[in-house]
């Protein structure tokens, strides 16, 4: 393994599992603390765990894909794992923040990768102020929910929601909505990523609604508010002709 020292972690399942198993057989490990670089083996689920644990190690996190979908992770190869390793290409990735503050008054504060997301959680449609840069651009947003998408994320949950692929580095978020009612033919707004949004909600007590930061669910929230966190610095690694700047443009053009 030359000088390169390396950590493999692995999702729960049997197959993700088998593959750790086999790479540390093959190429030895360290505890993650003490490696160089942190191999992360799984989906993108996974890859977004694995990203949370290593928020502030500054340690490198090479993906490979033994989980569903891998659009954060590199192929599962493992001959000449060390040569990718040195050749990768290393993407930087910032957060967003979270505060999100609940009719009990409760505050919880989280970070996500993808994207921050508000939801209805009854049969009432939400209703939502949406303030950014301390001015209401929008007085009342009723939907299904409404969300903050960071570029990494633009192409999960937010382009499933019809908002816009953003390519890496162009400092842009996408604010989204999620089934809009009204007004009916708004389709969110890009945004630069230095904006700070908060969302309102509008008289929760009869239309209670719930915000996730990537995974983290907070319940009946009166208010949250969502920024681009760049004190908070990921480093992900990718094959030169895989990497992900590339897959962004790629899923741009996808028929």
């Amino acid at each position: 393994m030359s000088d390169m020292k390396l950590a493999f972690v692995s999702a729960a399942t049997e197959e993700a599992a088998e593959a750790r198993a086999m790479l540390v057989e093959r190429f030895g490990e360290v505890p993650a603390e003490q490696a160089d670089v942190v191999v992360a083996l799984g989906g993108d689920g996974y890859m977004l765990e694995t990203l949370r644990t290593a928020i502030g190690s500054g340690k490198p996190i090479y993906g490979m894909n033994r989980g569903t979908v891998g659009f954060l992770m590199n192929d599962y190869q493992p001959d000449g794992l060390p040569d990718r390793l040195r050749g990768a290409q290393p993407v930087t990735l910032y957060p967003l923040q979270m505060r999100a503050t609940c009719r009990d008054g409760q505050v919880t504060e989280g970070l996500a990768i993808n994207e921050v997301s508000l939801f209805r959680s009854s049969a009432q449609a939400a209703k939502i102020r949406v303030h950014v840069d301390g001015i209401v651009r929008m007085e009342e947003l009723v939907c299904d929910g409404v969300l903050v998408s960071t570029p990494a994320g633009s192409t999960a949950y937010n382009l499933s929601a019809h908002g816009p692929i953003i390519p890496l580095g162009a400092d842009i978020l996408a604010l989204t909505p999620i089934s809009a009612f009204r007004p009916r033919r708004w389709r969110g707004a890009l945004l630069p990523h230095s904006a700070r949004i908060l969302f309102e909600t509008i008289r929760p007590e009869k239309r209670p609604v719930n915000a996730v930061a990537d995974v983290m669910e907070v319940k009946d929230v009166i208010s949250v508010e969502v920024w681009e966190d760049r004190s908070v610095k990921l480093t992900v690694l990718y094959d030169p002709e895989h990497n992900l700047e590339e897959r962004v443009l790629m899923e741009q053009f996808a028929p």
